[in-house]
């Protein structure tokens, strides 16, 4: 990654549609375009062949963190400090589910938010995904 000028941001193994895919989720100053994705491909692709880190058939894809990615890890959060984020939750509070503000802190697993001059806090138990909040 660091060869190619590019950073990890997360791994995802899943299964959608019957297929798993196991992705690479990559990021780099001033954006990822389509070249590096391919690159960093062309590099990996012979060295998962050879360690077969999965048992199972998968397809491997290598794609852009993108300008909505989601925020897992605590350095995460500090590094977006101050962007607007979604907050998604898994039971609605106040008749909700989705909270949109920005990110105002992130203290032992809590999310904090400033949303319409009020500050709302998420407990991790109750977030299901926050991802940064990119309106084109």
């Amino acid at each position: 990654m660091e060869e190619e000028g590019c950073t990890l941001w997360d791994v995802e193994y899943v299964k959608e549609a019957g297929t798993r895919y196991l992705r690479l989720l990559i990021d780099k100053e001033g954006g990822v375009d389509i070249e590096d994705c391919e690159r960093i491909s062309r590099r990996l692709d012979p060295i998962l062949d050879e360690t077969d880190p999965v048992p199972e058939s998968y397809v491997f894809e290598v794609g852009s963190a993108g300008i909505d990615r989601e925020l897992k890890r605590p350095s995460d959060f500090q590094a977006f400090l101050g962007s607007e984020v979604e907050v998604r939750l898994y039971q609605p509070i106040n008749g909700s589910k989705v909270y949109i503000g920005t990110l105002a802190a992130y203290e032992n697993g809590t999310t904090i938010i400033e949303s319409k001059g009020k500050l709302h806090r998420f407990d991790k138990s109750q977030t299901a995904q926050v991802r940064l909040y990119a309106t084109i």
